[in-house]
């Protein structure tokens, strides 16, 4: 490796021609950065500074023809990438300002093109596929079609409206950016390894994400013929199944859902590409088997994201899923697509099993059960389903589930969703859409209409609404006014805003004219009052039960699996042999401060120690005769320990999770035992 000090006027005025490789990122720089660097620009022509430290730039030098080389940038393009842009834009402001005092040529054949080559081979910059012909195009000044969704373009017009705005001349902003300042390092492919060079850097620019790290793992790992085929075929087209504007994201998101169903736990945010690495190389699968499988868990992970199939009922349902936000069960549902795809399961037993994952969330969001739970239930699922009994072990599980991962039933369903605060719930639209839509041919756009309330919202209810309401309108209203039974939609909500009941009704876009079906029981009522919000909510949740349902299977179809979880053992304190009341005291005490760490933290006993968990365990509890003996869910690495207390337990036989162990035997070590468990509790919180 060497390195020199450059700047960035002599890295791009010699005849070297920069690629960036396959394996790389596009660009994707966003106004943020793009800000950043225009403001060190103009402060170093307004400070008279000297230069400015754009970063470091490293290439690997690749053989060429002769009297030119070529370089593949391993780190760097983004920043490269920018300046081209700025230069670009500057050229073009200088063409059409031709007294402005720069030479628009000048930048053309010294900082853009290698103007005695042809082809390709002209550009000094050439980008990954996906971002090499809208560059090339904005170079030659070619036209570029305004449907087209690109970072190169959007940032090549951010600065030229910056350049146009004039805050500083273009001679003094060509001068300025020949101030920024690099370091050029060159690698030798005999001794460095460009691979982890590339993932031990830190750009100035943008993070590199998860999704980066794995696209540069897998393809950086093949000789160049089979890394184009694969980017091309395989990776390029994974790509485009995401978003544009959010795409690294909904990237990440779904790596971390595609390893959940590999390793059968949901990995950390901050170790998804470890794993992956990990995963990779015990799977043994090849680079190219290994990222078809990854497009056909992208497809169905896009499908339902963005709401795409042609079959309705899957699409209606991907759109519910959308709706409510079910990105925890994504894990599960993935696959279940896989399986249904090999046969496993038919098309209706894929909705059936959607249409019950989409119940089970909505019942629990109703019944205002805490949510913290969904994702480890869903990660694990597919772990009780029987692939010859597939859809009733689906059922038997969610029937079967207890405490806080209940499937609430008919009863105690129907009962909150009469009772509940519809209305400042995320979902309430949603909900007041799908009623409206069950069995209803001609479907409404629930987000087309207002949500209204039939009392009013305003404390100071009319005289109309008072005398309808009798002596207790205040406590009606309260009681009921953001329940099932007194909200409704419609396209006229501004228009009714206040008005006693009647004219709600006989306006024009009223009650009377609305068609509905929501509306149906209220267009016959003469009054509007407590009989009949509550009439109203027990119609509508007699369809609620029926839109989201609840499993339903035969005792004889649950009878082995209520058999085959009632034969696991339970588990208690006094199962523990060493059990006494010394070691007693001292668990009551931390069990204690344990659970005051927050409503959400949940104990079970297992058969050789305690547990303690919000997501998974963060701390287990192991009873022995002089002490307890604390594993927690740490890497010892991670673990801030002053007083020198804990003990590296990675790789070494243990009960319970985690690389750290920590021992307590008196009371007056309570405090500093907490602290260490406290890390690891906020550690899962913060997930």
């Amino acid at each position: 490796m060497n390195a020199f000090k450059s700047t960035i006027y002599k890295y791009l005025g010699g005849t070297c021609q920069y690629l960036i490789p396959l394996y790389q990122r596009t660009y994707n720089w966003e106004r943020e950065q793009c800000t950043r660097l225009w403001n060190d620009i103009v402060n170093l022509h307004t400070t008279h500074k000297e230069g400015h430290f754009l970063g470091s730039i490293v290439r690997i030098d690749e053989d060429a023809a002769a009297g030119s080389t070529q370089a593949m940038l391993i780190d760097g393009q983004q920043r490269l990438t920018t300046v081209t842009l700025l230069l670009v834009a500057l050229r073009d402001y200088a063409a059409e300002h031709p007294d402005c005092g720069t030479n628009p040529n000048k930048i053309t054949d010294t900082l853009l093109i290698n103007q005695y080559e042809t082809g390709d081979a002209k550009y000094k910059l050439l980008l990954t596929q996906t971002d090499r012909n809208t560059l090339i195009k904005k170079i030659e000044g070619s036209p570029i079609p305004d449907s087209l969704k690109s970072r190169v373009v959007d940032n090549y017009t951010f600065f030229f409206d910056r350049i146009n705005k004039a805050e500083v001349a273009p001679a003094d902003l060509y001068n300025a950016i020949g101030k920024l300042q690099i370091v050029d390092i060159v690698l030798d492919r005999q001794y460095d390894d460009p691979q982890a060079i590339f993932e031990s850097l830190n750009s100035t620019g943008m993070d590199l994400k998860d999704s980066d790290l794995i696209r540069n793992h897998l393809l950086m790992g093949v000789d160049s013929i089979t890394q184009s085929d694969i980017y091309n075929n395989i990776w390029q087209p994974i790509e485009q199944l995401f978003d544009y504007e959010h795409q690294s994201e909904l990237l990440d998101n779904f790596f971390r859902d595609y390893l959940t169903i590999k390793l059968g736990r949901i990995p950390r945010k901050n170790e998804v590409y470890k794993e992956f690495r990990a995963y990779h190389h015990a799977d043994k699968l090849s680079v190219r088997d290994l990222c078809r499988d990854i497009y056909r868990f992208a497809k169905y992970y896009t499908d339902m994201y963005f709401v795409k199939s042609d079959d309705p009922v899957l699409k209606s349902l991907y759109g519910d899923i959308k709706s409510i936000r079910m990105e925890v069960a994504y894990p599960f549902l993935l696959k279940v697509h896989e399986d249904c795809d090999n046969g496993l399961i038919t098309i209706e037993e894929l909705r059936e099993i959607l249409l019950l994952c989409v119940s089970y969330v909505l019942r629990r969001a109703v019944c205002d059960i805490p949510t913290n739970s969904l994702n480890k239930t869903f990660a694990t699922m597919k772990n009780d389903i029987k692939s010859d009994d597939y859809l009733n072990s689906v059922k038997a599980f969610f029937i079967l589930l207890d405490s806080y991962k209940e499937f609430p039933d008919d009863e105690h369903f129907f009962d909150a969703f009469l009772k509940r605060d519809i209305y400042n719930m995320s979902r309430c639209r949603y909900i007041l859409g799908r009623l409206e839509n069950w069995d209803n041919k001609s479907a409404v756009v629930p987000e087309n209409l207002s949500i209204e309330h039939i009392i009013p919202q305003n404390p100071h209810l009319c005289a109309e609404w008072v005398s309808a309401l009798g002596d207790r309108w205040n406590e009606i209203q309260k009681k009921y006014l953001h329940t099932i039974g007194n909200l409704t939609l419609t396209a006229y909500n501004s228009e009714m805003s206040d008005l006693p009941f009647t004219d709600k009704l006989t306006i024009d876009g009223g009650f009377r004219q609305s068609a509905l079906r929501l509306n149906k029981y209220v267009v016959a009522q003469a009054s509007w009052s407590e009989r009949q919000i509550n009439e109203r909510a027990v119609q509508l949740g007699e369809i609620a039960k029926k839109v989201w349902p609840y499993p339903t299977l035969t005792e004889a179809e649950l009878a082995p699996y209520r058999k085959q979880k009632d034969s696991v053992s339970e588990y208690t304190l006094e199962s523990y042999q060493h059990l006494n009341a010394f070691n007693r005291m001292l668990f009551e005490k931390v069990n204690i401060r344990i659970l005051n760490l927050s409503t959400y933290v949940r104990r079970e006993f297992k058969k050789m120690y305690i547990a303690y968990k919000l997501d998974t365990n963060f701390v287990d509890v192991i009873i022995q005769k002089a002490r307890l003996t604390l594993t927690v869910n740490m890497k010892f690495s991670d673990v801030i320990d002053p007083k020198g207390i804990c003990k590296d337990i990675s790789n070494v036989g243990k009960w319970g999770n985690g690389d750290v162990e920590v021992s307590l035997s008196s009371l007056d070590e309570l405090d500093d035992v907490m602290a260490i468990v406290e890390q690891a509790f906020m550690l899962q919180d913060e997930e």
